[in-house]
């Protein structure tokens, strides 16, 4: 199979959707298949470099995020018919139109993954969002209506998502993400870490790590992080991650003002080794988010053995508790206040137990390795040709 997966941008601060596409690339490869990406990234971008499959950058894309281009529209209608089916990553943007347009011309079968975007949290959170995406559902509907797949990440997520629009008649898929081993070296990692941020060296700390938004809870976690910095000297608050929404300075002078502001490290976007070492190294990574429909963060910190301690509007929540790998609680002030509490007073053995069980459940429900009646199918879009080959 030949398959061509289309996304807005590829860019590491776009989070959990750019990841998604480089594992996805990653595992057709495993099972023989090979894929493409359409994205609307400059040539040049750096993240581009060393992505794993040919990646056809066309660097057009107007109208804020929503992409209209007229070259993505021309590149579809061109090659769409080399193609044997078409992944679409995101909707309410312009390249999901030109998406089913060309498929359809070409007689190619096409399927969306929606990325979470269909939670109905979005239209309680931003009413006047909700209004336009109103306006724009007779556009966007149907183009999961035509879909061979509409590609959800959990049982929560297609349940959700169902609730949010009318119309809502499509053939829903959950396709749980898998996530590739960590690589590089861990004591390098760690070395790494440390040589760019020496203060933290020989000091407790909780990791967060996402984008820098109000959908993250990040307020929540200085507001609560206060709460307990008094009584706990030793411990530390990494913010890692991307402001893309200028708040960052706003959240700083909340930590100024509830006098923690030299307790909390804001380091930026963390990738490569850096990443990994923040994650080896954090006392726990925490995530009191208000959506996720999967977070991908949330995976890793399991994947290098340490706990996590998230709100329960991460849809993979109830795997987290089963698995015993964190601690779950509500995404208020209080519900993370409990969160830190909870964790800061497990005596130490509990602490290490819970560390222990976190990558065999990586292993056993999250990886590429630890999925193979998973991976043994065809994957993707490339399953549902098949099946409807047969």
């Amino acid at each position: 199979m030949h398959i061509l997966h289309v996304i807005g941008s590829l860019s590491p601060a776009d989070g959990g959707p750019p990841e998604a596409v480089r594992q996805f690339a990653k595992i057709y490869a495993q099972i023989g298949d090979t894929v493409e990406v359409l994205c609307q990234d400059e040539p040049d971008s750096p993240w581009l470099k060393d992505f794993p499959c040919p990646a056809h950058a066309l660097g057009q894309r107007w109208l804020g995020r929503f992409g209209f281009s007229p070259r993505l529209w021309r590149w579809l209608h061109q090659n769409a018919g080399r193609f044997d089916g078409i992944v679409m990553q995101g909707i309410w943007i312009f390249p999901n139109l030109a998406v089913r347009s060309a498929a359809r011309k070409a007689g190619v079968e096409y399927g969306v993954f929606v990325h979470g975007a269909l939670d109905p949290w979005f239209n309680k959170r931003y009413p006047l969002k909700h209004l336009k995406k109103l306006l724009y559902w007779p556009l966007q509907y149907p183009v999961l209506r035509d879909a061979l797949g509409v590609f959800f990440t959990c049982d929560a997520e297609r349940d959700l998502a169902a609730t949010s629009f009318r119309p809502n008649r499509w053939k829903s898929v959950v396709v749980p993400y898998v996530i590739g081993e960590p690589e590089g070296n861990p004591t390098l990692q760690t070395q790494t870490f440390y040589e760019r941020f020496p203060a933290l060296r020989g000091r407790r700390f909780l990791l967060f790590l996402s984008r820098i938004q109000q959908k993250k809870g990040c307020d929540l976690l200085i507001q609560a992080f206060a709460h307990v910095a008094s009584s706990n000297p030793d411990l530390d608050l990494v913010m890692a991650g991307p402001d893309q929404v200028g708040w960052q300075q706003t959240l700083e002078q909340m930590a100024a003002d509830l006098g923690i502001a030299h307790r909390v490290y804001w380091p930026g976007m963390l990738s490569g080794d850096l990443k990994w070492g923040a994650f080896r190294e954090a006392d726990a990574f925490i995530l009191p988010s208000h959506q996720e429909n999967f977070g991908i963060a949330v995976v890793e910190s399991l994947a290098v053995g340490r706990p996590v301690l998230i709100s329960n509007q991460i849809n993979i929540w109830q795997d987290v508790e089963r698995e015993g790998v964190g601690l779950v609680d509500d995404d208020s002030l209080e519900g993370t206040l409990r969160l830190l509490s909870r964790w800061l007073s497990l005596p130490r053995p509990e602490r290490d137990a819970m560390a222990d069980r976190c990558q065999p459940a990586f292993v056993s429900r999250f990886s590429s390795r630890g999925s193979a009646d998973f991976l043994n199918r065809r994957f993707l879009l490339a399953e549902l040709l098949d099946s409807k080959v047969a």
